[in-house]
């Protein structure tokens, strides 16, 4: 017996048979860019990856979980030992990791504190786990320095229970994305949360990460839905009420969203949720330059005009999407003449999408495309918009089609107010390029828009490069250093949505500042006397 899959593909995201081809087209666009690739490796088999040694758990750890539920196999031990980012699937990929759970265990709720008691008794990290597809890092098995370390799966933690009259529903943390969705839809609902990650991350996930939905713009970021929270910590359970808004103090709710795991386990969550939309209204437009596109859209956010889905892409980004599709959609050659019959040659794509009741939909798709066409965007049609739609959560399963291929590819997003937005536009993509350039391994930089606010939008990068065997890691870290501080130069907040996980950690002083550190030391003291917590994450 084992823990349960979350997809079969150990090494990427999904199922094999999800893994998309990609073209002879796009494959010499790529060699192009990029010069010759070398492609990609990765074991046969999940049994062929070398794993350290598991230590047995101390008895009082087994029984306060049950035997039952505790897995030493192999399998599951790779299955939680990484998550989604770049550098988990090359470690994945090289067959041999350096880190791996001893066990993992799946408790129920009422097993959760007795566990956490007897792991801090013994002296056993603990790393929370819910979907495993933390790209910062977030579900990395560090022990901090303890003998044994466990990855505390929460898929067990399945509650839904709604609350039709206030319009709120507690979520089980375990719930996947799809799942949740699917319970609130057969009642007529809807969270409105769906991160690129969706089908796979969990509700639990998403409060410790302060996760944001590509709806963001409409339904609000997870932590904006959250109106009530629990924690259960080693020292104790921390509950803040069921109500939609209290001046008693700061929100302990706060404190709880975003602490990845660090100062306790989240088993359940009350969120606000929706009624069902009625119509979902997906279109596209060709903003003149990434500016133009990037005007709208503060003319949008600032008029309280904002469709509930938002993207503007950059000049790189609309030709590395229509390269790589290859065919079909919006590129090819009836797109160029749809262009050039509308004396445009080239711009920026811009993904707009309205969802509710009809007419709701209706009168606020006119206010969108009044502003668009104001700021200079033509039209592409519903076809080009229900085409992303379609294709929304396909990023990750294209990736791993690209690192077979022998590219390295890899996101990072930031955030900040409108009138520097451009300045930090600029020092990111050019961070990249200098720091890819400067391995010799020139690569492919771009950028999109999205999650607005009246005060500014977050900025999604990715970068392409030719993977050097062997060393993709260290490539990996260069790149990725060099954009945050890049980041942290600019004044920018070092993550927007992707949370802290290890890969962004050294760059906390700068974002909450020596005084902060210390504050939420203090809570993680307090909490986690015993620091067992998912040691290495969001703390220096």
């Amino acid at each position: 017996m084992s823990a349960p899959r979350r997809g079969a593909k150990w090494w990427g995201w999904g199922e094999p048979e999800q893994l998309p081809e990609l073209g002879a087209a796009p494959l010499a666009m790529l060699r192009e860019r990029l010069g010759d690739l070398q492609p990609g490796r990765r074991p046969d088999s999940i049994e062929d990856v070398e794993l350290p040694a598991a230590r047995p758990l101390p008895d009082a750890v087994v029984r306060a979980v049950g035997e039952e539920n505790v897995f030493s196999g192999g399998e599951d031990r790779v299955r939680h030992a990484a998550g989604k980012g770049y550098v988990d699937l090359a470690r994945l990929r090289s067959g041999r990791l350096e880190h791996a759970p001893d066990a993992v265990v799946l408790p129920d709720q009422a097993r959760i504190a007795p566990l956490l008691a007897a792991c801090a008794a013994e002296e056993v990290a603990v790393v929370p786990f819910g979907g495993g597809t933390s790209v910062v890092g977030g579900v990395d098995p560090r022990s901090g320095g303890r003998e044994r370390v466990i990855s505390l799966d929460l898929c067990r933690l399945r509650d839904v229970e709604v609350d039709e009259r206030s319009l709120t529903a507690r979520l089980g943390a375990g719930l996947l994305g799809p799942e949740a969705e699917g319970a609130l839809g057969s009642r007529g609902f809807t969270l409105g949360h769906f991160p690129q990650s969706f089908e796979y991350a969990t509700i639990g996930g998403f409060a410790a990460t302060r996760s944001a939905g590509q709806a963001s713009s409409g339904y609000g970021r997870f932590d904006a839905m959250v109106t009530s929270v629990r924690l259960v910590a080693p020292a104790g359970a921390l509950s803040t009420p069921e109500v939609p808004h209290s001046a008693a103090g700061p929100a302990l709710r706060e404190l709880a969203l975003g602490s990845e795991g660090v100062l306790g386990v989240i088993p359940d969550v009350t969120v606000r949720i929706h009624p069902a939309p009625e119509v979902s209204h997906y279109e596209a437009w060709m903003a003149e330059s990434w500016d133009a596109g990037a005007e709208i859209v503060r003319a949008l956010a600032q008029a309280a005009e904002l469709p509930d889905v938002i993207r503007v892409s950059d000049e790189e980004e609309t030709r590395i999407s229509l390269g790589l599709s290859g065919r079909g959609g919006i590129a090819g050659a009836a797109f160029n003449r749809y262009l050039s019959l509308r004396r445009r040659a080239s711009g920026c794509l811009m993904i707009v999408g309205v969802l509710g009741g009809r007419e709701a939909v209706a009168r606020r798709r006119a206010l969108a495309a009044r502003r668009l066409r104001a700021g200079g965007a033509i039209y592409l049609g519903r076809s080009a918009g229900a085409a992303w739609d379609r294709n929304r959560y396909q990023g990750p399963y294209l990736r791993d089609t690209l690192l077979d291929a022998g590219c390295m590819v890899e996101t990072l997003e930031t955030a900040h107010e409108w009138s520097r937005l451009d300045e930090l536009y600029s020092a990111v993509r050019t961070a990249l390029g200098d720091a890819l350039e400067g391995q010799g391994t020139p690569g492919i930089v771009f950028c999109h828009l999205s999650h607005a606010y009246a005060d500014g939008a977050s900025l999604y990068f990715t970068f392409i490069a030719c993977s050097r065997v062997g060393q993709e890691v260290e490539q990996w870290r260069a790149a990725k250093q060099a954009a945050c501080e890049a980041i942290v130069g600019a004044g920018g907040t070092i993550t927007h949505h992707h949370a802290v996980g290890l890969d962004h950690t050294p760059y906390m002083d700068a974002e909450v500042g020596e005084t902060g550190l210390e504050l939420l030391r203090a809570a993680k003291q307090q909490l986690d006397p015993a620091g067992i917590l998912n040691p290495g994450k969001l703390l220096p």
